[in-house]
């Protein structure tokens, strides 16, 4: 492999510090993602007329199951023996280790809790727009993860191959890209069946589709990256890619199932 044919990345993490304040790009993208669902959120709150008061609730209902949920996730999907040995672990979200997988269990389950006690919304009304503005942090996070050398891709002689200095001199998949870029395109396919609607799609219908395009997508790219543990290397399909057959699955069953979901109620 030729790796002045390839992209030399040797980026710092580190956008800069000051005494103990380290601001890096993968927080700080990280924070953008919420920022940014923030404003879209608005925009269906206030195209629908929807009460803007509930949109922090919402927010900060939807920050905490991410980052919980996707850090959970990680521990005892990927490292469950050593996690559940050393507990007091599962704490320390610094040192890193968040699994998306974690946050798509833990984002619906938060959503429920949410409209228990609003009754001017709807289950499906709440997570088919909430799944707009995750494909977009699809978008964000995977940039921080390219910041960080991280997630890195297995070694590729492509034009478009990159060296992650930071790692190796190996011209690899820029595997993180590969996901960002398509996780943007999942959006901007799932802003468009929104509007093409008329800013109100069957109920089920974006979730549905999120759930078949994001996790067809992981399932794919997969096999351009490197195992994130030593035990998948010996797996025919990594976790990244075990995880993802059950939501295509759910995500199947809710678009065979729209014309049941959307059926009028009858009147009693």
């Amino acid at each position: 492999m030729n790796i002045l044919a390839s992209i030399y990345w040797d980026a710092s993490p580190e956008i800069f510090s000051i005494g103990f304040l380290h601001i890096r790009w993968y927080g700080l993208l990280y924070a953008l993602t919420f920022v940014v669902g923030y404003q879209l959120m608005s925009y269906f709150f206030k195209k629908e007329g929807k009460p803007l008061k509930d949109l922090e609730s919402l927010t900060f209902m939807v920050i905490a199951a991410v980052i919980i949920g996707a850090r959970l996730g990680h521990c005892l999907f990927y490292n469950p023996d050593y996690y559940l040995s050393n507990p007091i672990e599962i704490l320390k979200i610094w040192e890193g280790g968040l699994a998306s997988h974690g946050a798509a269990i833990s984002i619906p389950f938060v959503l429920w809790l949410f409209v228990r006690k609003r009754p001017y919304f709807t289950y499906w009304w709440i997570i088919d727009r909430v799944v707009i503005t995750v494909a977009l942090g699809g978008l964000f996070i995977r940039s921080g993860n390219f910041f960080n050398s991280e997630i890195i891709g297995t070694p590729s002689d492509l034009p478009w191959a990159v060296v992650f200095a930071n790692v190796d001199l190996i011209p690899r998949h820029p595997a993180q890209m590969y996901e960002a870029f398509t996780y943007f395109a999942i959006f901007l396919f799932l802003f468009f069946m929104y509007k093409k609607h008329e800013y109100k799609p069957p109920n089920g219908m974006l979730f549905g589709l999120f759930l078949v395009l994001v996790f067809t997508a992981r399932f794919v790219i997969e096999f351009f990256k490197e195992v994130q543990e030593s035990f998948e290397s010996t797996m025919t399909f990594d976790m990244g890619q075990l995880l993802s057959i059950p939501f295509v699955l759910i995500g199947l069953i809710i678009l065979l199932n729209l014309k049941r979901l959307n059926k009028p109620k009858e009147q009693g």
